[in-house]
């Protein structure tokens, strides 16, 4: 169990990781796709990897 907490806090990891990226493109002018599109996959990616990393530290403190 302790291998699946770890993987799901790497996949936490690259999930934020994309978030900042999604974040810095945002913030750059004249890029595509278009900004709501930059915007609900920052949301998505940042919450997933929030909701992996609770579920990483659940594992971690219950086994």
């Amino acid at each position: 169990m302790v291998t699946t907490a770890i993987i799901l806090f790497i996949v936490s990891a690259l999930l934020f990781m994309a978030t900042i990226y999604y974040g810095l493109a945002f913030l750059r002018p004249g890029v595509y796709p278009p900004k709501q599109v930059l915007k609900s996959r920052a949301l998505a990616s940042g919450s997933a990897g929030g909701i992996l990393l609770i579920i990483g530290i659940l594992i971690f403190i219950i086994w």
